[in-house]
């Protein structure tokens, strides 16, 4: 390295170094009598260098490698008269007379480099993350140091961990496997390493100071990363293996964690029961935080020798937790079919929570009765409910008061109390549910979550914020685990379409689409229900007719049932929007079925009446429309939700028939938006505004629509603050009052011919007008341009 041409490449002298140097360039006859002793990579050759440098010829005996020599070698060595003698030898093997000699000699110990003598080491310009690196990485060990002297990037080379190959080829059998117990994490694990080596503690002990000496050890007894990279890359992988599977049989039998020693004995083909055992016991260790490790562990084991019903259910249990439930189902099969064994039941369980994500709720409820654990029972009774069934007074089996079981038992609770009881009794019970799990919950395989449950519950009687806050405390305690996932990210994302945060709950959609995760039916369905309703919601017509085909596929895969009348919901606007009516016609009859085979509860029914309201006037179906408001009135005494929603529904006939009463569409849509439906309230509000012949009237319902949509509003601040009018966008700067008088009516929801005639101008202008519009803001399509609209207009 030519930054520094005068010394050998590995030595950066420390203190105690540049003393003794300075020393003997002051007087170089002195007699000197010295010890150079530090392992392996230290620097302790290019001390020798240096000191020959400096003695400039004058003579001084040099020995390196002393510990290599033996005794007769040792005692001339030591006797000899040489005025100047210096000696480098490594800790171990210990040498009795260099030992002895030791306490009169001076003695010198080079250390490691510190971050800022690798920083001084490294070329210069070398960046602070590069330095950090390779200090991490070498243990300032100065030979590693040199060999990543090089990067320019904190990645190791394949040539600085090859370079380690001659030091680790000439070390003894047992000194290699000791590395390789270290490289295991096993290193200081006297017990272990005794058994392995078949030594007594006192040459276990002789062993790892042998193992200090190469220098590859860190302070604490541990590998040096890059060290321990070339151990592990480097050794005969026959000998790795063998000496991981005898570490992890050693570990098993003391009762110890093994799923550090057996993670890289996967796909390795070692066989045997012990070390089956071990693959077992290390997928249970790594079930709650890593359950797809978990499937390959127990998968490890059935190939090692213990294909058995235990094992294969196990394995079933873990990929489905992973979110693999093709082969959750496929195991799951094996054992319930297969001899009579206490797992079938655990096995139907996995089968049942596997159907229940694909929308077979039916055949997901009859695995749950078949299965006898007291959370088969209550999950059981959830499927029931949601599949048109009143269960009677519940009366499960007597379990361990576990949180799991518990919290199984309150979400049958809460489901039956959905359908007999009050909607608010029924959803404190599903979030007492809810907490209960989320301390236990990441590891539990549930059919649905008790929060997503809690979520439907509170959307269906308007309580949107407690469904938000149920929905954030599960996915931060991992309720469900990856499973779960999902669902709850559906879930939240229609919480924000139906408060009109369209921008966040598209957000959520574009997010689901580039984890690249499968979707399974039941989250398929809300996804795209979601896409089609943000769609709408942005008048994006587009959008609606190229999702339409998937939404009527989704109806197809998953069976119409209790928790998916969310989504029917907005697949019966779009379907009204498109005049397509009639292939989702089935699907509605068959909610309300099972509505009727439920005594017809108003939590589960007003929602779905509010749908077909909305759905019967994009149809212009009055008499239908008028249907659907008077079963709304039937429910409107029972809840304060129901009562105004239905207030909303009457609201919504008389604007219909030009009835525009501004206090009481004021009101309605007010309510609408405390009951968290903040979108509809506004669309309420707009399309009043658009049907008045009283101008008075309009502006202020276009002002009401646009408050709830958390828009600013037309009106000025009153004179007695002195303030003054946020000024425009950018981008609204670009339009003239005419087209902004435009743009606020078409966003409103006017057609063009209502905004023409509002303005006394013809459709053609108003379409003439926003082509305009759509060029300055540089708009490729309709819905771009609304959504920008949206975001600029005051």
């Amino acid at each position: 390295m030519s930054h520094r041409s005068t010394t050998h490449p590995a030595l950066l002298p420390d203190d105690a170094t540049r003393q003794l140097l300075a020393d003997i360039a002051a007087d170089p006859t002195a007699p000197l009598r010295l010890g150079v002793v530090a392992p392996g990579g230290y620097g302790k050759t290019a001390i020798l260098r240096e000191i020959e440098r400096v003695y400039a010829g004058e003579s001084v005996r040099l020995v390196d490698d002393a510990h290599l020599l033996d005794e007769k070698q040792l005692r001339d060595l030591v006797d000899a008269d040489d005025p100047r003698l210096v000696v480098a030898y490594r800790p171990w093997p210990r040498q009795r007379l260099l030992a002895e000699s030791a306490g009169r000699w001076r003695a010198l110990m080079p250390t490691a480099f510190t971050k800022d003598q690798v920083k001084e080491y490294l070329p210069a310009g070398t960046s602070r993350a590069v330095v950090d690196f390779v200090h991490q990485q070498t243990g300032g060990v100065p030979r590693f140091v040199e060999r990543l002297a090089g990067l320019t990037t904190a990645e190791v080379t394949a040539e600085a961990v090859t370079a380690f190959r001659p030091e680790l080829d000439w070390l003894d059998g047992d000194l290699q496997k000791f590395l390789l117990a270290a490289e295991a994490g096993a290193g200081l694990r006297l017990d272990l390493l005794g058994s392995l080596l078949d030594k007594d503690f006192d040459a276990v002990g002789e062993v790892i100071d042998a193992g200090r000496a190469t220098g590859l050890l860190a302070q604490d007894g541990t590998l040096v990363p890059l060290a321990r990279r070339a151990v592990a890359l480097l050794s005969r992988a026959e000998r790795r293996i063998a000496v991981r599977q005898r570490l992890a049989e050693l570990q098993l039998a003391s009762g110890g964690p093994v799923l550090d020693l057996v993670r890289p004995l996967i796909g390795t083909g070692v066989g045997g029961p012990g070390i089956a055992d071990a693959f077992q016991t290390a997928a249970a260790e790594a079930l709650d935080a890593d359950p797809a490790l978990a499937a390959r562990l127990l998968a490890a084991s059935a190939a090692a020798g213990a294909p058995n019903a235990d094992v294969a259910s196990r394995w079933a249990t873990a990929s489905a937790m992973a979110g693999d439930l093709d082969a959750a189902l496929r195991l799951a099969d094996q054992v319930i079919t297969g001899p009579e064994s206490p797992h079938r039941a655990q096995a139907a369980e996995v089968a049942a929570v596997a159907l229940a994500h694909r929308g077979q709720l039916a055949r997901s409820t009859e695995l749950y009765r078949w299965s006898t654990t007291p959370s088969a029972a209550a999950f059981a009774v959830v499927g029931r409910v949601g599949t048109g069934h009143v269960p009677g007074d519940l009366a499960l089996p007597t379990a361990p008061p576990t949180s799991f079981d518990g919290a199984a038992a309150l979400m049958a609770q809460g489901m039956r109390e959905s359908v007999v009881a009050e909607p608010m009794t029924a959803l404190s019970t599903l979030v007492r549910a809810s907490g209960l799990l989320e301390p236990v919950g990441r590891a539990a395989l549930l059919p649905d979550s008790p929060a997503a449950l809690a979520a439907l519950v509170a959307l269906h009687c308007g309580e949107s914020g407690v469904a938000e806050s149920v929905l954030d405390r599960a996915a931060a305690a991992g309720v469900g685990g990856t499973l779960m996932t999902i669902r709850h990210v559906v879930l939240r994302a229609w919480i924000a379409m139906v408060r009109g945060n369209l921008v966040e709950a598209k957000d959520c959609l574009v997010a689901l689409k580039k984890s690249g995760k499968r979707l399974e039916p039941r989250d398929w369905l809300f996804a795209v229900a979601l896409e089609i309703g943000i769609a709408r919601r942005n008048s994006d017509l587009a959008t609606v007719k190229r999702t339409w085909e998937q939404a009527c596929e989704a109806v197809l895969r998953h069976p119409v049932d209790l928790f998916t009348f969310l989504p029917l919901g907005e697949f019966a606007a779009a379907a009204a929007r498109l005049r397509d009516e009639h292939r989702l016609a089935p699907h509605l009859t068959a909610a309300r079925t099972l509505l009727r085979s439920l005594g017809d509860p108003p939590l589960w029914a007003v929602p779905l009446h509010w749908s077909g309201l909305h759905a019967a006037i994009i149809a212009e179906q009055t008499d239908v429309a008028e249907e659907h408001a008077a079963a709304l009135a039937t429910h409107r005494d029972r809840t304060r939700y129901n009562a105004i929603v239905s207030d909303a529904a009457e609201a919504w006939l008389d604007v219909l028939a030009g009835k525009v009463e501004p206090d009481r569409v004021e009101e309605a849509a007010r309510g609408l938006h405390a009951a968290g439906q903040w979108w509809d309230g506004a669309r309420l509000a707009g399309q009043a505004a658009i049907r008045t012949t009283d101008r008075q009237a309009m502006v202020r319902l276009l002002d009401c629509a646009r408050l709830l949509q958390g828009r600013p509003t037309s009106q000025k601040k009153p004179t007695t603050t002195p303030t003054t009018d946020p000024a425009p966008s950018p981008e609204a700067a670009q339009l003239s009052d005419r087209e902004r008088e435009v743009a606020d009516l078409v966003v409103a929801g006017m057609t063009y011919k209502q905004v023409g005639d509002r303005l006394f101008i013809s459709a053609k202008t108003v379409e003439h007008h926003m082509a305009r519009i759509r060029q300055r803001l540089g708009c490729t399509s309709r819905g771009e341009l609304l959504a920008q609209l949206r975001e600029i207009l005051p």
